[in-house]
């Protein structure tokens, strides 16, 4: 199974849409709130390539953006070739 690490905010409703379609898929995850964390915000905006929404999401260690990323790639069939390892 692939690493998965998803940067979170509590009042992000993307964040629970992205954990929820990790969860229908039974994929653990590390979660890494970022609420009131800059330095966890600028880092995941480092490794996103600057990017400063979340949520964002990486799969074994490349980023793969937020949800309506990984939902697009969940509609063709290519997330799970992802989360496949």
């Amino acid at each position: 199974m692939a690493n998965v690490e998803i940067y979170t905010a509590n009042y992000c409703p993307y964040c629970k849409k992205a954990k929820d379609l990790l969860q229908r898929k039974n994929v653990s995850f590390k979660e890494i709130d970022i609420t009131d964390d800059a330095a966890g915000r600028a880092e995941a905006m480092q490794r996103s390539g600057g990017r400063k929404t979340v949520p964002q999401i990486f799969i074994n260690g490349e980023s793969v953006g937020g949800f309506d990323d990984i939902n697009a790639l969940d509609r063709e069939g290519k997330l799970d070739k992802l989360l496949a390892g």
